[in-house]
């Protein structure tokens, strides 16, 4: 599975393959990394030693300046100025301005600069996702796959640039026509997370603009080098076609610039993808002045294997599922349950399939398995493990900080614990898979649902019946519900989020670009006469 998934960009992996961090002399090491020859590459991307992090049309930023790091090393890579909240109210207000110039462009016309975007994102593809790979840590096929996920939400929305719109519906009155109109909703706000600094930013900006909307962005702090690189290759393109900047404009940010969004009256549509403790006070702030969100939180998301799996199916899943960017997926598996009868011999092959696991350097092409993100992440993940071994849990295998420069922890897994374990309900962004056994359907579907989020589930069995179940009311209540494939991978064409304390809402394919979008019910008389819906007559 895991060599499968890193095929599908092999291809563009091996194009030039870049130096890292890991490869130059010891004299450099207390440089920014963008100041050693080896990363001349960053320039190819507009990234200096001070980058400003606020663009309205032109670029600025009168702000803190944070550096980045590299998860692999913790090496400083460069620097960037966020903006103050002026910074935020100029970059709205010219934002709005500008916007009535977008939504006057017709829509196809709107998915022809999309479309120049994806072809700008595919001549920075292997640069760009070597950034990914440097600033997130994410492994080198993973950084290049989430600017492909980009490019390919590029490529859908130009078709739907084509197909977007409402139906003519039959009217009771005779002359009448009955009318669903759609139209932009304004200001989109985007606010991003670290783990998917590229993908979540392109699953709404692309929708987004051939919706009509202009775009507010604030990416994560951590990961403002990419915001910044991102910004760039787009603001190129709206430049070559005359139209400006401030389409998409940015405000690199913290807590701050996040809370000036969520309040924004002028904001007319917030998407946030964060966690769900952080979400609640954005969704919070949203509702009060009745505005929409679309909000994607984590999951406590669940892998249920029954005893007619195809093991060779589920041990791969399972481990890509748990393992894949080492568990910073909102998607990723941290729960594991088996059947009784298998449960003993699916652990034994998964713990060995771990002991083969590949880590290193996220730039090495045969590494499966990189850092944490942050310092932060490392110590949640010694603290989970500790709590889950206070509650009960045996740590069959990992559970350590690796012995090597940067954020490294042992991919683990935990049997023991019992499924209403506190440690089990809460959501920690690492690499840490509780196993469970079960003894029939029932009680599984049911603790599947017990816990507060609903994002993504997966069940391993070749029986239609209870596989129809799965789908239906009474199995799965997440948004995602998948039979034999693992809990992460999502594609584009369909809709992504998820429900209950996930947050709700939905991004990326179907018909998620509705909720970019504003709806009218028109009614339209072309007749001579006046006759009232429901047969009233008021005379």
């Amino acid at each position: 599975m895991w060599r499968a998934s890193g095929q599908l960009f092999v291809h563009v992996a091996r194009k030039r393959i870049l130096s890292g961090p890991w490869d130059r002399p010891a004299a450099f090491m207390s440089t920014l990394l963008i100041n050693q020859p080896q990363y001349a590459w960053l320039k190819e991307l507009g990234l200096r030693e001070e980058n400003e992090g606020v663009y309205n049309g032109s670029w600025g930023g009168r702000g803190e300046v944070i550096t980045t790091y590299c998860p692999a090393n913790n090496e400083p890579i460069a620097r960037v100025r966020q903006a103050v909240p002026a910074a935020y109210e100029k970059s709205m207000k010219i934002s709005r301005q500008h916007w009535i110039i977008w939504n006057k462009i017709p829509a196809p016309k709107r998915g022809e600069i999309v479309r120049q975007i994806g072809d700008a994102l595919r001549e920075k593809i292997q640069v760009l996702g070597s950034l990914v790979s440097l600033e997130m840590g994410k492994i080198l096929v993973e950084g290049v796959g989430e600017v492909q996920e980009y490019v390919d939400i590029c490529d859908y929305a130009v078709g739907l640039s084509r197909m977007i719109g409402g139906p003519i519906l039959p009217s009771e009155r005779p002359g009448h026509a009955l009318i669903e109109q759609w139209n932009p909703v304004g200001l989109v706000g985007i606010i991003t997370a670290f783990n998917f600094p590229v993908a979540v930013y392109g699953w709404n900006n692309a929708i987004a603009m051939i919706c009509g909307n202009a775009c507010l962005w604030k990416g994560a702090p951590t990961t403002s080098l990419i915001s910044v690189a991102v910004t760039k290759i787009i603001a190129k393109v709206l430049e070559d076609n005359k139209l400006p900047g401030a389409i998409c404009s940015l405000t690199c940010g913290g807590a701050d610039i996040g809370t000036a969004m969520a309040k924004d009256e002028q904001v007319n549509l917030l998407s946030f993808t964060g966690s769900t403790q952080v979400g609640k006070q954005v969704a919070l702030m949203v509702q009060e002045r009745f505005e929409r969100s679309v909000l994607e939180f984590g999951g406590i998301n669940i892998n249920i294997t029954f005893e007619d799996a195809d093991l060779s199916l589920v041990v791969p899943s399972a481990l890509f599922a748990a393992v894949g960017t080492a568990g910073q997926r909102c998607t990723t598996a941290r729960r594991l349950f088996l059947h009784e009868s298998i449960h003993d011999e699916v652990v034994n092959r998964l713990t060995k399939a771990y002991a083969q696991i590949r880590v290193g350097n996220p730039w090495d092409a045969n590494v499966l398995y990189g850092p944490l993100h942050t310092k932060q992440a490392v110590s949640m993940f010694l603290g989970a493990v500790e709590e889950a071994k206070k509650e009960g849990g045996t740590v069959v295998y990992g559970g350590k900080v690796m012995d090597r420069p940067g954020n490294y922890v042992e991919p683990t897994i935990v049997t023991g614990l019992d499924h209403s374990a506190s440690i089990v309900h809460t959501e920690t962004f690492a690499p840490i898979l509780y196993v469970f056994k079960f003894k029939n359907e029932d009680e599984v579907f049911a603790w599947n649902n017990e816990v507060k989020q609903g994002l993504s589930s997966s069940i391993f069995t070749k029986d239609l019946g209870r596989i129809f179940r799965w789908l239906g009311p009474k199995g799965s209540d997440c948004g995602i519900v998948n039979v034999n494939i693992p809990t992460s991978g999502a594609e584009i064409g369909g809709a992504f989020g998820g429900e209950k304390h996930t947050g709700g809402g939905r991004e990326s394919g179907s018909d998620a670009w509705k909720q970019y979008m504003r709806r009218s019910t028109c009614t339209i008389n072309y007749s001579k006469d006046l006759p009232l819906a429901q047969g009233i007559k008021f005379q």
